[in-house]
């Protein structure tokens, strides 16, 4: 039976050649324009409302429901938003902000105006590049844990990735924030709940498509406040311990604290360090582990790209694991990431609302406009790429750059992700250091679907086997 307002999801593409790779993306949409379907598709999953030309050079409008809505895919006219007038869109979307409240408050990721003025610079100097070798210890313990766990496994288990590599990195950003070893069922804990999270956040809150300002907040429904409890809990835990000194030196919430103390006007009372602690918990765990799992998927398909990072790892590091001082040298396993990373951004949509009228790409631009810049669409933009919906590793070699604005995984101009270095150093040495060890294959006969909530994850995880080199 067939309800009158069912809509079917995308067929997925993907195919395969000798020496080629075009990895799982939803067929663009087509045909009459009908917005009611449109509404219902993007409820479930963004990716499945483009069609062929909005990968092009282009900055697109809608208004059907009350609200002008604006996608713009043009590199220069993405600067223009995010950077040279930056302070007109400086403003994330209501919707994103009343999907995530729940969990981070007023958090960095998703705080603006004075409180992310404050607040910005301290993070920023908390997870700077110069510090990430100071956390990098935990990215090699943890993931050698994980890998003598993997060890362990009979041979065929199915294992889901996306669980795994979120385990992984929660704990890794458990030690680096809190100094606090959460262990593995705390871990499971937090992964499973933000799942579940994403699970039940509506892709679409009405009544700010509607036109009402801030939206609708989120029906905390039974379901809901399990999953926020589930996350929360272990969250909490951990900013308790170290406020009340039963943790390691050294953490990233201690740095916070310290500049607090030095610096009462910054307003960082309990509640607030707990927010950003969230903020940066969930930002640096779930990004990268979506990374890492899309990067398995690939590598998997890609059996000359697969060799070649094993290759380069033989080549530097030889018997000994991967450390933090090879990643300078893993250029090939660096490029994989950033490949992994133009094909499935972790966060696919950055939307931000116009603080006054404006112009975009030849569209005035009103008041309140939520305009919408999605590295899913700029990354595979095919007047700007080559080849733009191929897994080509390759294409990030020899000094070789994008674009300006063309790529931006970890968005861009002054709201540009905070720990990108940490994400990025975390995401190659993890994956060198099990790369190292084991060949991971999804099992045969899966389609894997992407899927768009707050982040880009397949759809019901990645099942998995892994097989020791």
């Amino acid at each position: 039976m067939r309800f009158p307002f069912r809509v079917d999801p995308p067929r997925i593409i993907e195919t395969r050649g000798d020496g080629t790779f075009e990895p799982a993306r939803p067929e663009p949409l087509s045909g009459p324009r009908d917005y009611l379907k449109l509404f219902l598709r993007a409820r479930h999953d963004y990716l499945g409302v483009f069609r062929g030309g909005d990968y092009g050079n282009r900055v697109s409008q809608m208004q059907k429901f009350g609200r002008q809505l604006v996608i713009v895919n043009i590199p220069e006219e993405v600067k223009y938003v995010l950077a040279t007038r930056h302070d007109n869109f400086e403003r994330k979307s209501p919707q994103m902000r009343r999907a995530l409240e729940c969990l981070l408050g007023d958090g960095l990721f998703i705080s603006d105006g004075e409180t992310w003025k404050r607040r910005r610079p301290l993070v920023s100097d908390i997870v700077h590049k110069n510090r990430v070798p100071q956390f990098a210890r935990h990215m090699e313990e943890v993931t050698l844990d994980l890998a003598r766990r993997w060890d362990t496994l009979p041979e065929g288990t199915v294992i889901d990735a996306m669980a795994e590599m979120g385990g992984l990195t929660a704990e890794i950003i458990a030690r680096a924030v809190f100094g606090d070893d959460i262990g593995p069922e705390a871990a499971s804990e937090v992964v499973a709940g933000f799942t579940s999270y994403q699970g039940l956040v509506d892709n679409i809150n009405l009544a700010y498509v509607a036109g009402f300002d801030d939206g609708w907040p989120m029906l905390r429904t039974p379901r809901l406040r399990r999953a926020i409890g589930r996350v929360s809990r272990v969250i909490d835990r951990v900013v308790t311990n170290h406020l009340e000194g039963r943790s390691r030196d050294g953490s990233m919430i201690e740095l916070l604290v310290r500049r607090q103390q030095k610096n009462p006007n910054l307003g960082l009372d309990r509640d607030a360090l707990r927010n950003e602690a969230a903020t940066i918990f969930m930002a640096g765990h779930e990004t990268t582990a979506a990374v890492l799992t899309w990067a398995w998927y690939l590598l998997a398909n890609a059996p000359w790209a697969e060799a070649a990072v094993h290759a380069e790892i033989e080549r530097v590091c030889g018997a000994r694991a991967p450390t933090v001082d090879d990643v300078p040298r893993l250029d090939y396993c660096r490029a994989v990431v950033e490949e992994t990373l133009r094909l499935y951004p972790p966060v696919p949509l950055l939307g931000r609302q116009a603080r006054e009228a404006d112009r975009v790409g030849g569209i005035d631009i009103l008041p309140a406009a939520l305009v919408t810049v999605s590295p899913w669409l700029l990354h595979r933009n095919h007047d700007v790429w080559d080849r733009p919906h191929h897994f080509v590793p390759e294409r990030f070699l020899g000094g070789w750059r994008p674009v300006p604005y063309s790529y931006i995984p970890f968005a861009i101009g002054p709201r540009i992700c905070a720990g990108l270095q940490f994400g990025l150093t975390e995401a190659i040495l993890c994956m060198a250091i099990l790369a190292q060890r084991f060949t991971v294959r999804p099992l045969a006969g899966i389609e894997v679907r992407p899927a768009s909530r707050l982040t880009l994850r397949p759809q019901g995880g990645l099942r998995v086997t892994v097989h020791p080199r």
